[in-house]
């Protein structure tokens, strides 16, 4: 029968549910969570379709709709100002050749996102939770550290950002400071949208987004980029000397640390039946369409915004000094005014990226904290917690830095690198994780989709491994320095050697010994009586306090 044929299917671990579960930091409540409505003839398409032996339910509009929007606040981290920044100045130096490229580490970064997703969605929990609860308490203390400080790197670029565009929407009245200041007020903003449900927050950002989206487009309109020169970008690899480390610079940029993080939180705010598996993977399908369109909008964006300054400044003398500070003069002296300036124009995108990314920085950060620490505190402290780790340092930088452009610039080189450093910590711990049985049961990809994986990981690590290496060589001079940065980059090195062998040798918290001396997994599948569902129980048998092993063990819930 169906049933048979499936059974041995089904008998995998699907997931994780533990007995002090409530005692946990959760990502989000089940009050919190949106409800996805089933069809009144889903019972049955069910059986027509046999979803019951695994597989997944026919495709519905009205539930891609109820499953859009984590993927989207997702793709913000892609239009980030850093991001915009890296578009605008590929554009100027290596004109339209570097488009081709930008598409490809877009795919790439998808295919990093869709693997947080699946890991949130099969294990309900998220990357920062099973960080904490696979690894060491010294390893995982140390992602922690590493997570805090590459979101704190990208947070003060997108503040700066949004500082910058203040400063060009208000003619240079409010200096960059004050836009700091006023940028570091939307964590309030989010805290007051949050609670009035996580749809109305993504509806925000949809609205930030389709901003972005119309100011870009009006001036790629208004500049009138060659198609032919466009579509040959796309299509046609191109590499130059000249180009190269802009091209570094295109890949290096596209992943964020904490973005990988944030979406597989982003994905447990739908009500999903984890007890059934084809539910499970119905989730996971959608979300797959849900973000890849997200994506694609992303580069569009991104495309508008490169073209514009393939446009206006290849091969002229502007080329190599054009940054996020000066941008938009340099077009208003190129394209004009006209009825709608193109100064504001841009001003008025690079608003709405700062904004966003600086909003979702901030939910970023809940769950990083919230993850790695299992704090349970309120979520106005916890968001005022985060949002003062960057803001800090930025009103300080935005001091120090705001009359000088160059400076401006050197600062960005650096956070770029801290970002760059931060990469192998995000990634590594995902791929080891996403990999393993134990961890996903029947959810964890196959050895193909394994071997992409770490060959997309191995090239963004190389890429910013060059990074680093270009920028330490130029900036670093002298013994102590030097002396400082090869005590790093060994303990560096040696640090990733470490999560990768345990990736490799990979024992998760339900098979640590702890304060027991053995673990045997017994599995017992029960009969479908008294609505009892299959499941399987860790024991303890050298254990004599029955208690401590009613309490302690671990549970898994097995598809039905």
């Amino acid at each position: 029968s169906p049933e048979d044929m499936s059974r041995s299917e089904n008998d995998r671990p699907l997931l994780i549910n533990r007995i002090d579960e409530e005692e946990e930091e959760r990502a989000y409540d089940d009050t919190e969570k949106v409800h996805i409505v089933r069809d009144e003839d889903d019972n049955e398409r069910d059986l027509e379709y046999g979803v019951g032996c695994g597989g997944a339910p026919p495709f519905s509009w009205r539930k891609l709709w109820l499953f859009t929007g984590p993927g989207f606040l997702m793709s913000i981290a892609f239009l980030d100002p850093g991001n915009l920044e890296g578009d605008l100045q590929a554009g100027a130096v290596a004109g339209y050749s570097l488009l081709w490229l930008l598409m490809w580490a877009t795919a790439m970064g998808l295919l990093v996102q869709l693997l947080s997703a699946r890991l949130g969605v099969a294990t309900g929990r998220h990357l920062a939770e099973l960080c904490r609860e696979e690894y060491p308490t010294w390893a995982g203390m140390v992602l922690w550290v590493m997570a805090e400080l590459a979101l704190i790197g990208s947070d003060i670029q997108e503040v700066i950002g949004s500082a910058i565009a203040i400063k060009i929407l208000t003619n240079g009245l409010l200096p960059l400071w004050a836009g700091v200041i006023i940028t570091a007020l939307d964590c309030f903003v989010f805290l007051f949208l949050e609670n009035y449900g996580i749809r109305k927050l993504e509806a925000v950002f949809a609205v930030l987004i389709g901003t972005m989206a119309v100011a870009f487009a009006w001036m790629f309109g208004q500049a009138k980029p060659s198609g032919s020169e466009l579509l040959v970008g796309i299509l046609v690899p191109k590499l130059s000397s000249r180009t190269i480390q802009k091209a570094v610079g295109v890949v290096g940029c596209i992943i964020m640390p904490h973005n990988v993080f944030l979406h597989s939180a982003l994905v447990q705010s739908r009500e999903v039946n984890k007890r059934q598996k084809y539910r499970v993977q119905e989730a996971i399908n959608y979300y797959t369409i849900e973000s890849t369109i997200a994506l694609i909008v992303s580069f569009m964006i991104n495309l508008f915004v490169t073209t514009v300054f393939a446009k206006g400044f290849y091969n002229t003398d502007l080329a190599d000094s054009i940054g996020l500070v000066n941008a938009g003069q340099y077009l208003q002296d190129k394209y004009g005014g006209g009825l709608f300036p193109i100064l504001y124009i841009w001003g008025i995108g690079l608003l709405a990226a700062g904004q966003s990314s600086t909003i979702t920085g901030t939910y970023a950060g809940q769950f990083i904290m919230g993850g790695f620490l299992n704090f349970k505190m309120k979520k106005w402290l916890r968001a005022l917690i985060t949002r003062s780790c960057a803001i800090i340092p930025t009103i300080i930088v935005a001091l120090v830095f705001d009359s000088s452009e160059a400076t401006l610039d050197v600062l960005n080189e650096w956070l770029n690198v801290l970002q760059s450093i931060q990469i192998p910590f995000a990634l590594i711990p995902l791929l080891c994780l996403v990999s393993k049985e134990q961890i996903m049961g029947s959810f964890k990809i196959g050895p193909f989709y394994q071997t992409i994986a770490w060959l997309v990981a191995a090239l963004v690590i190389m890429i910013n491994g060059y990074l680093l290496l270009e920028f330490f060589s130029s900036e670093v001079s002298g013994v102590i320095y030097t002396g400082f940065v090869t005590v790093f980059t060994a303990s560096y090195g040696a640090f990733i050697v470490y999560l990768i062998a345990r990736g490799i040798n990979f024992t998760p918290w339900r098979f640590k010994a702890e304060s027991y001396s053995s673990y045997v997994l017994v599995y017992k599948v029960l009969k479908m009586k008294n609505n009892l569902s299959p499941s399987a129980i860790v024991v303890d048998f050298n254990s004599s306090n029955n208690t401590q092993i009613e309490k302690k063990c671990s549970f898994f819930v097995l598809s039905e």
